[in-house]
């Protein structure tokens, strides 16, 4: 295994268990206990750890952007709710536009052997799955990679997306609030996310429970710029009640 493969490991442990021990991630992983000391400095200088006596716990900053190959493994059956429903929405011939997250790389899956879709995306992920469909057409936004999240963000990537006017752009956020709005961790995806939202009939916030009532760093926009709530889980009473105000349709499992 590679060593970013193990802090990759480490990392999606973590997130799932909140805390590590350098003993037993030395015995599962089969390295020395300073080598995961060495994992354990490297996920602490990235933001993604803090280091406690004997071994490390989660950062639970908001803000913290983990790799996409982390995040696609967290809420994994909340996520294939959401794409489930997600599809249901978009019908063969759609335009559409998905951002870089890992809900809509669950829900490219879902819709991918569609007819007739083209899709814009600023993910490379996603620009390679649709590649393989031959029922569909994709556009890749274009802009700077950036490494982690194998997203494409900035200025180029927002001219790309305000070039065409779609049926439906789907997006996910890091956080939903009532009163803050939709939030993302990173300036530059909130922007293109924000884009996506405006060159669109439809917007769909594509969402699972755990992003309710939290506030990340930059604004993509507030919950009436959205036409459509899907999450995995039915929200609270105060939730729908502020969907209801302001006409946004709702949809999670029944």
């Amino acid at each position: 295994m590679l060593a970013i493969e193990r802090r990759n490991a480490i990392l999606e442990k973590l997130q799932v268990e909140r805390r590590v021990v350098v003993s037993e991630l030395s015995e599962l992983f089969e390295v020395s206990e300073e080598t995961i000391r060495r994992d354990l400095d490297k996920l602490e200088n990235d933001g993604y750890a803090i280091k406690s006596y004997g071994g490390a716990v989660i950062n639970e900053n908001i803000n913290i952007d983990l790799p996409f190959d982390v995040r696609k493994n967290r809420n994994v059956l909340g996520k294939q709710k959401i794409a489930a429903l997600v599809s249901e929405m978009i019908g063969d011939g759609e335009n559409i536009m998905l951002d870089a997250s890992s809900t809509t790389a669950a829900i490219a899956k879902m819709i991918k052997n569609k007819r007739d879709l083209t899709v814009i995306t600023n993910s490379l992920k996603i620009a390679l799955e649709f590649v393989e469909a031959p029922n569909c057409h994709v556009i890749s936004t274009g802009g700077l990679a950036t490494g982690s999240s194998f997203a494409l963000v900035g200025a180029v990537t927002d001219r790309t997306i305000r070039s065409y006017y779609v049926d439906t752009a789907v997006v996910s956020c890091k956080g939903v609030d009532l009163y803050a709005g939709i939030t993302e961790s990173d300036e530059r995806h909130a922007n293109n996310k924000a884009s996506m939202l405006y060159m669109a009939k439809r917007k769909i916030l594509a969402v699972d429970s755990s992003k309710f009532n939290r506030i990340a760093f930059a604004k993509i926009g507030d919950l009436k710029d959205i036409s459509v709530v899907v999450t995995d889980k039915k929200p609270g009473a105060e939730w729908l009640q502020k969907f209801e105000e302001l006409g946004v349709e709702c949809v999670f499992p029944e």
